[in-house]
């Protein structure tokens, strides 16, 4: 982390509405608001977690940040601005970039998104598809690409070997460090992540989230880490957003979000994680066995 870092993105008032359409020719009849006057600002090199349960707007969220939205909902409207500050180059507001600004974006930029079975085309080979973001955002040469393939597969944990497989030879875990690989391939200097371990087993959610944090150490990553579960991000972030229908309900630095929960949603959310008790099943379990026996 930088010494004393800046705000390498900012995002001022936010709105997204999802218009809904209805009666024989298709008039608008109401909208679905996903996100409200959302105000964050994200320091280099620092992770920010933004949880909240499904449907609170925190995948929106992250498709608006990587300009994506229009793709699969053309009639989104998105207002406010969202504005990255590179410091080799000038603040690019992705909401009204300019199309010379696009591929600068799109390299600084990068999302790992929540399911890895669907977010890797099931017919390229592995090195194939971390080698497309090189294709369309740099000019390196093949050997340079086919280079920084490996390079990258070693940093997940994988073989440059693995690059000539498919995604259905590997498990979820592996898979995601794919994902992983690919979203760094371009250098970015944001990482989106969209529930990233939320559909993997529990014991490849801690691995995931290790890699990540030292993955952010070595190259300095600043990272959007989205999560409905608390107890994901209370070891990855430094600060917590609470979103709750679409709204920042709390924000602040991840200890005292915890100890100190202010709002009532927060407090719900903290209460949801699970905690281990072993004396506790031991006792319903002798309760269990005395209903058993009484109803024979």
């Amino acid at each position: 982390m930088t010494k004393n870092p800046i705000n390498i993105l900012e995002i001022i008032n936010l709105n997204v509405e999802f218009p809904i359409f209805g009666g024989i020719i298709q008039r608008e009849v109401s909208c679905v608001q996903a996100v409200k006057d959302f105000n964050l600002k994200v320091r280099e090199g620092e992770t920010i977690a933004v949880v909240g349960e499904s449907g609170s707007g925190k995948s929106t969220l992250g498709k608006a940040i990587i300009n994506v939205l229009k793709l699969t909902a053309p009639d989104v409207r998105v207002n406010g601005d969202i504005i990255l500050h590179p410091q080799t180059d000038d603040a690019i507001n992705v909401l009204h970039i300019k199309p010379s600004q696009v591929k600068s974006y799109r390299s600084d930029v990068q999302m790992i998104f929540q399911d890895p079975y669907s977010s890797l085309n099931p017919r390229m080979l592995v090195g194939d598809i971390i080698i497309e973001p090189l294709d369309i955002n740099t000019s390196s040469s093949t050997v340079e690409k086919q280079d920084r393939v490996a390079w990258l597969l070693n940093k997940v944990g994988l073989n440059k070997e693995q690059a000539n497989r498919y995604p259905h030879e590997f498990s979820g875990g592996q898979r995601q460090r794919i994902a992983i690989a690919r979203a760094l391939a371009t250098n970015p200097k944001v990482v989106i992540a969209d529930e990233p371990v939320s559909a993997l087993d529990v014991s490849i959610q801690a691995q995931v989230i290790n890699l990540m944090m030292d993955l952010q150490e070595e190259f300095n990553l600043t990272i959007l880490f989205i999560a409905h579960d608390l107890s994901v991000v209370k070891h990855i972030s430094t600060e917590i957003a609470v979103m709750y229908l679409g709204e920042v309900v709390e924000y602040g630095d991840t200890e005292k979000v915890f100890s100190d929960p202010q709002h009532d949603y927060t407090k719900t959310l903290l209460e949801s994680i699970p905690h281990p008790d072993p004396v506790g099943r031991e006792k319903r379990k002798e309760e269990r066995l005395k209903l058993e026996r009484f109803s024979m």
